[in-house]
């Protein structure tokens, strides 16, 4: 028993192991930044994304990661109420100490869409999608198809 103990012993420095996370506050710190400015930066309760891994919703003491966002909804709890925005694709990194950085190409509050417009706009990129057009015309079309869509679905929740 003594020889196996002294096999593990050098081992032991290098291995580590996880345990819970303890959370320092139940706030995050949230930074949703656009290239040209600034959208949002304070304290919040819980923030959802829409990854190209799933939606996820990120709380304080969350596991430090970083998520590519496809386009869609990106939801804010405050104390005092929720902001949502349409985020067309970007990054979102969760740091240690309970802070979040969303980095966005563009976003976008919900409130700014006509669901009217949306549906209109993404009948018309299904058509040209479809169509005989060229390849550079279909594959953007394919591409406003796939934002229209997840737009779609960001104004029916």
């Amino acid at each position: 028993m003594a020889v196996s103990a002294a096999r593990r012993a050098p081992l032991a420095p290098l291995m580590s192991t996880r345990g819970y996370a303890e959370a320092v506050s139940e706030k995050l710190s949230l930074s949703l930044i656009l290239p040209h400015a600034a959208l949002f930066e304070g304290e919040v309760t819980q923030v959802n994304i829409n990854s190209t891994s799933g939606e996820m919703g990120i709380l304080a003491a969350h596991v430090p990661s970083i998520e590519q966002l496809a386009p869609g909804l990106l939801e804010v709890f405050e104390a005092n109420g929720t902001k949502k925005w349409f985020v067309s694709g970007g990054f979102a990194t969760v740091h240690p100490n309970n802070k979040l950085s969303v980095n966005a190409i563009e976003a976008y509050e919900l409130d700014q869409f006509s669901p009217e417009a949306v549906r209109s706009s993404l009948a018309e990129a299904q058509r040209v999608a479809s169509g005989a057009g060229s390849p550079e015309a279909k594959a953007e079309a394919e591409i406003e198809v796939e934002v229209y869509t997840a737009l779609q679905a960001a104004l029916a929740k």
